[in-house]
């Protein structure tokens, strides 16, 4: 395969939010850092890479986490000012190509296809990137460059921290050959519990069982699964302003199972997915919450909303009816937590009465003082004040 085809990226920043505390505050480089919460029921959101030799991960129990690590210094979450940072590095990958594909504050998907001609080939841009991104901002980033987006993501995570992982179409298979069959997307615990009984405890193992046999174990889903263990995907890159829906979810390392913590992380994501939609000027008429468990049952729900918006306000609280009502706890722990946005439009015209008219006017005014704030002078500047009694809630 030519190295002219070698056209998609995946960029994740190495250990975002503590990186980030570590940048900000020198006395902290080299330590071990854990960012989250701070109260009895707090959670870990990060953890530097100094701490992860003791066993501390995110998802974990914070006080779990400081038996393990007692001289880490312990952080709480900006998550504001993460998202700030984030736009910084968005507008840097957006330099090089307009097909970027955010999967969440810390990663993202491009499409370089394009570009090449103008910045070298994919592994040149990857590195251009990954310097742009260590000289503008002071942070690491893991970037893979692969034919497709899941043999990327899986060589952004093989080169953490600070990596540049190349795999070409003929070094696909040997790429993923030794890799545990967790790492497919589809074979959750359950899946992977029944291959393990049957000795199949890596892609090149599966690869070798053959098509039908991993249906006769997976169901259907195996037919999925064996296109994974050749190296296929199809799925291409697919920026916001093209996207029929736009959605931003994040993947945990370790479950979760605290409905408390899983609502403060559907609160960021939903912040998150409004600003991006008042920055390409789109309104949704269906917000979607994706639930992801750790067995890998995937549970999607969707709710129209009374009108098309893209204020804050109203987004959240669609999210949070459909989180309450379809975490059930057969589906705890949670492995993957997301938030959509469908059904776009960039019709600005709106129906309701004066009441409500005046209402929405005070809504969109305070997204769009705050995007203004934190676009000027950082994240930080201003916080939601739903968001101020959450972290007043959990210590942070």
């Amino acid at each position: 395969m030519s190295d002219a085809l070698l056209n998609i990226l995946h960029v994740d920043m190495d250990a975002f939010y503590a990186s980030v505390e570590q940048r900000d505050q020198t006395d902290l480089r080299g330590r071990p850092v854990i960012v989250g919460g701070l109260g009895s029921r707090g959670v870990v959101c990060a953890a530097s890479y100094e701490a992860r030799p003791f066993g501390v991960h995110s998802a974990m129990p914070m006080a779990t986490a400081r038996r393990l690590c007692p001289q880490a210094v312990v952080m709480p979450v900006r998550m504001k000012h993460y998202a700030e940072v984030s736009r910084q590095i968005r507008e840097i990958l957006l330099s090089f190509t307009p097909l970027v594909e955010p999967l969440s504050l810390d990663e993202a998907f491009l499409d370089v296809c394009g570009c090449q001609d103008l910045f070298g080939l994919a592994p040149e841009i990857a590195n251009k990137i990954k310097t742009r991104i260590k000289t503008e901002t002071g942070l690491t980033a893991s970037v893979g460059v692969a034919p497709n987006k899941f043999v990327a993501k899986l060589a952004s995570d093989h080169g953490k921290p600070d990596g540049l992982v190349v795999v070409t179409a003929d070094q696909l298979l040997d790429f993923l050959a030794p890799l545990p069959v967790g790492r497919l997307w589809g074979v959750g615990a359950k899946a992977e519990k029944r291959l393990h009984t049957i000795g199949i405890r890596t892609i090149g193992q599966m690869a070798r069982l053959g098509e039908q046999q991993l249906i006769d174990h997976l169901g259907e889903m195996g037919r999925h699964v064996w296109r994974l263990t050749q190296g296929n995907d199809d799925r291409r890159v697919v920026p916001d302003r093209e996207a029929k829906s736009i959605s931003t979810e994040t993947t945990f390392s370790q479950d979760i199972d605290d409905r408390e913590v899983l609502r403060a992380w559907l609160r960021d994501l939903t912040d998150q997915l409004a600003a991006r939609l008042r920055h390409w000027e789109i309104r949704a008429r269906t917000v979607e919450l994706k639930i992801r468990s750790s067995d890998f049952r995937t549970r999607h729900r969707a709710q129209a909303l009374p009108e098309a918006t893209n204020l804050t306000d109203p987004l959240w609280h669609c999210a949070q009816q459909i989180f309450d009502r379809s975490l059930t706890g057969d589906l705890l722990p949670i492995r993957l937590l997301g938030v959509g946005a469908t059904r776009l439009t960039r019709d600005a015209a709106v129906q309701g009465n004066l009441f409500d008219a005046g209402r929405r006017g005070r809504q969109q005014s305070l997204d769009q003082t705050i995007d203004a704030v934190r676009g000027q002078f950082g994240a930080n500047a201003l916080r939601r004040a739903s968001r101020i009694n959450e972290t007043k809630q959990d210590g942070t």
